[in-house]
């Protein structure tokens, strides 16, 4: 235990870095003008990184290790197949996972190959926006494929972000957990990843938190005055693909944290149960955003409904006045010759009198009941 006492101060940053990480601009960790998808490729050795003249290549690290013991640690974004198949081929990789790794899009999961592990992570990056509208991307996801054998750790990125370079600084400068070999590393991944969903999810939060004011915010009459139901109703999408990524994910923790597996350190799989833990309450917000914006969206449709109803009685209500001196002077628009009042000399001013008269009683209970 005290080998990996550090352990959670070596893969977790602060809640505050992860959302200046997240708010960061994306490293793709790929210059567009190489040829080749490794990002980074090394060999470790009682923790420590060694040191050579010249970048490895797959095939040299492989054999560094098998001449002198460790483990490789190769970082790869978004390879093609043939860019991936020489890899696949060293390390004796399953054809199927290999697939899943090139081709991306898939849910996370874990599944076990031979003598490998194979783990999908969704990663989430939150976009930072002014305000959010009808169009507004909340969140946006990336994948990471984790290939874990007992001599080497492969991890295939997809997506512009979820870098994995600072990570690999951090646990390079903590010999004793690396010591543990690749279960360590995929402990790390699977602590940052979900540790990025914490951050999001406080983000999302927010913004849930501003819609549902806006929402319930009474307008200068003191009625609820709602908001554009496009804004919830693409918050709502957002958080469905937050959703996606999160509830596939609670399994594969459990299995991990669970289930003894040769190629997982006993003292590392302790470890994860605090990521199981936490997929699961991020799981929980997650389920609970869904549901609070159901209910908002409705409280939105029934103000509309309400809003609409009070300009319809006002409508109504001022048509119930006019009505009154339109049909009084109709009928006295009718130009018979015999008609009362008509020649009377106060006719004209008792007349306006009574329409006034009637007007404004009519003005006076429709008020009383509310409908104006």
């Amino acid at each position: 235990m005290s080998m990996i006492r550090d352990l959670r101060a070596v893969v977790r940053p602060s809640r505050v870095a992860l959302r200046k990480e997240s708010s960061a601009p994306y490293d793709t960790t790929r210059d567009s003008a190489t040829t080749t998808a490794v990002v980074d490729c090394a060999v470790y050795r009682d923790g420590r990184r060694v040191e050579t003249e010249s970048p490895l290549t797959p095939q040299e690290a492989m054999r560094l290790v098998r001449r002198d013991s460790g483990f490789v640690w190769i970082g790869l974004h978004e390879p093609t197949e043939d860019e991936f198949a020489g890899i696949a081929l060293e390390f004796g990789l399953h054809p199927l996972a290999v697939e899943d790794a090139v081709q991306a899009h898939q849910r996370p999961k874990l599944e076990r190959y031979d003598d490998s592990l194979f783990t999908v992570f969704k990663t989430i990056h939150y976009l930072d926006h002014d305000r959010l509208n009808s169009s507004s991307e909340v969140v946006e996801t990336g994948e990471v494929m984790c290939f874990t054998g007992r001599d080497f750790f492969i991890t295939v990125r997809h997506g512009g972000q979820g870098s994995l370079r600072g990570l690999r600084h951090r646990l390079e400068e903590d010999p004793e957990l690396l010591s543990k070999g690749p279960s360590a590393v995929l402990h790390a991944i699977a602590d940052h990843v979900v540790d990025g969903y914490i951050a999001v999810a406080d983000a999302v939060q927010d913004d849930i938190d501003e819609v549902e004011t806006e929402v319930f915010s009474p307008d200068r009459g003191g009625t609820p005055r709602g908001t554009d139901a496009g804004r919830i109703y693409q918050l709502k999408r957002e958080v469905l693909e937050f959703k996606r990524a999160v509830s596939p994910l609670l399994r594969p923790m459990q299995l991990l944290s669970e289930r003894p597996m040769r190629l997982i350190d006993p003292e590392i799989q302790k470890y994860f149960r605090d990521v199981a833990d936490h997929v699961a309450r991020v799981h929980e917000q997650v389920i609970g955003f869904d549901e609070l914006l159901n209910s908002i969206l409705q409280a939105n449709l029934a103000q509309a409904s309400v809003a609409q109803n009070e300009d319809m009685r006002k409508i109504t209500s001022w048509a119930a006045i006019i009505a009154v001196p339109t049909m009084v002077c109709g009928v006295y628009g009718m130009n018979f010759d015999y008609m009362p009042e008509t020649e009377w000399k106060y006719g004209y001013p008792v007349i306006l009198s009574v329409i006034v008269a009637l007007c404004l009683g009519i003005h006076r209970m429709l008020k009383r009941n509310g409908w104006l």
